[in-house]
C-alpha cells in the first residue's frame, strides 16, 4: 500500500496566526503512516512569510522527517540578506521511497489580460521506486489572481504528461549509461497540489483532457467517490481569506497504473493549521 500526502502548508501559518512547522508535522504523522509528502508555500529565510521568523523551512521540515528524503523546487530564488541565505519559496516533496530522479519545471507566467499581482509558479516531480514499480509524483501550485496564467501552466503539465508519454519509446536507442541514458520515467503519475482552481472548470478540464495511448490523467477524486461532491479543501476555518466558505481547489490527478489501485482519497477537515486541509491519496 502507497499513501501519498498533499498540503498547501501556508508556511506554517495556522488560522490561529500561529506559525508553528511542528504541528504541521504532527497533524502529518496522525493522518497516516505516509511514504510521500507534497508541500505547497515552503519558504526559505523569509521573514514577511513566516511572522518573521525568517527560517529555512526546507532544513526545519527535513530535520522534523529525518526518515524521509527530501527535495524543494523554488519558484522564486532571490538575493537575500546573505549570499548564503538566498529568500526562496515553493514546493517540497519528502519521500522515504527511494527517488529515481528529480525534474523542476518552471511553469508560463504570460502577461494577465487585466493588470493583477501574480508570482513565478513552479512543478516539482520526483520518480519513487514504488512496490507496484517506478511512479512518477508532481506537486505544484498554480497562479491564484491570473486565470490566463493558471491556464498557461494547467496546459504546461498537460503538456509534460504528453511528452513522458511520447518518449516512452526511447529506452530501446539509448546508450547504457551516462546522460543520455533513459532513466526510469514512466506514464504512471500522480499529480497533486492547490491547482486554485473548482472541479469541472477550465484548468481541471485542460487537465484531464485525454492523451493518447489512454495516458491523461483522471481526478482521483472522482475514481474513488464517483459524483459525491468534492470534500472542501479550503474556507473551512479561514473566512478572511476566503468569504466564500468551504470548497475545493487542491487535488490529486492520476494516470496509468495509479488509476487501477485507488482504494481512498480523503480530507483532513478538522485541522486549522493551515487556510487549506491536506488531502490523502491511498494507493493498493
Amino acid at each position: 500500500m502507497t499513501k501519498v500526502l498533499t498540503w498547501n502548508i501556508q508556511c506554517g501559518l495556522g488560522v490561529d496566526g500561529r506559525v508553528d512547522l511542528v504541528r504541521i508535522a504532527d497533524v502529518i504523522r496522525t493522518m497516516a503512516d505516509v511514504d510521500v509528502i507534497c508541500l505547497q508555500e515552503v519558504s526559505r529565510f523569509n521573514p514577511e512569510l513566516d511572522g518573521g521568523q525568517g527560517v529555512d523551512q526546507v532544513a526545519a521540515l527535513s530535520a522534523l522527517f529525518p526518515e524521509y528524503k527530501p527535495q524543494f523546487g523554488a519558484a522564486i530564488d532571490r538575493l537575500g540578506d546573505h549570499p548564503d541565505a538566498r529568500r526562496q519559496f515553493g514546493n517540497m516533496i519528502l519521500s522515504r521511497l527511494p527517488v529515481l530522479q528529480v525534474f523542476n519545471h518552471q511553469l508560463p507566467q504570460p502577461a494577465p489580460q487585466t493588470e493583477c499581482k501574480h508570482m513565478p509558479r513552479q512543478a516539482l516531480e520526483v520518480i519513487v521506486q514504488a512496490a507496484s514499480g517506478p511512479v512518477r509524483v508532481v506537486t505544484t501550485h498554480l497562479e491564484y489572481h491570473a486565470e490566463v496564467q493558471r491556464l498557461a501552466q494547467a496546459r504546461r503539465l498537460h503538456d509534460i504528461q504528453s511528452e513522458v508519454a511520447a518518449n516512452q519509446g526511447y529506452a530501446a536507442f539509448a546508450p547504457p549509461e551516462g546522460p543520455y541514458a533513459a532513466a526510469s520515467r514512466p506514464v504512471d503519475a500522480i499529480l497533486c497540489g492547490d491547482f486554485n482552481s473548482a472541479p469541472d472548470d477550465d484548468v481541471y478540464g485542460c487537465l484531464t483532457e485525454p492523451i493518447a495511448g489512454g495516458c491523461g490523467f483522471q481526478d482521483a477524486w472522482r475514481i474513488c467517490h464517483g459524483d459525491r461532491p468534492h470534500a472542501p479543501t479550503c474556507g473551512i476555518f479561514d473566512r478572511r481569506q476566503w468569504p466564500q466558505g468551504p470548497h475545493c481547489r487542491d487535488f490529486f490527478f492520476v494516470a496509468g497504473m495509479p488509476t487501477q489501485s485507488i482504494q481512498d482519497v480523503q480530507v483532513n477537515e478538522e485541522t486549522d493549521a493551515s487556510d487549506h486541509q491536506p488531502v490523502l491519496l491511498v494507493m493498493g
